[in-house]
């Protein structure tokens, strides 16, 4: 049994999709080991998205992150965070499966409504950067 990391970014969360995207992750048979609502600081988005500090977009990204309240949640099941990937779609919504996340709700490549974990360490990774183990079910 796996687990990744999943966010609904503002986006989705403003535009009240939240429940809409649960649910493509539970009628595909994904648990939600955990969940909850946040405003990421400025100090919160620039570490979480480090990775891409030196890319031209990394400014942008903190700006998008920052904006308005995320939801994060942990994923759980069989091959998770390939199965998620695949749930999501691509980051360009307009290269994305019908039926998908962003092929149905994203706006933008920018505005793409859902963040997942793109291998088991980073999930282990960023579940760990928003949740404590005993907040995991």
């Amino acid at each position: 049994m796996e687990r990744t990391l999943s966010i609904i970014k503002p986006d989705g969360v403003e535009r009240n999709l939240v429940g809409k995207v649960i649910s493509k992750f539970e009628d595909k048979g994904i648990k939600i080991a955990a969940v909850k609502k946040l405003q990421l600081s400025r100090a919160q988005a620039e570490k979480f998205y480090a990775v891409h500090k030196a890319r031209p977009f990394f400014g942008e990204l903190v700006e998008f992150m920052t904006r308005s309240p995320v939801v994060v949640m942990v994923l759980e099941g069989e091959n998770v965070v390939l199965r998620n990937r695949d749930i999501m779609g691509a980051t360009n919504p307009a290269q994305a499966a019908e039926g998908t996340i962003r092929k149905s709700f994203a706006l933008s490549i920018g505005e793409n409504t859902v963040h997942g974990s793109d291998s088991l360490e980073a999930a282990k990774e960023e579940i760990a950067f928003f949740f404590a183990a005993s907040e995991i079910c």
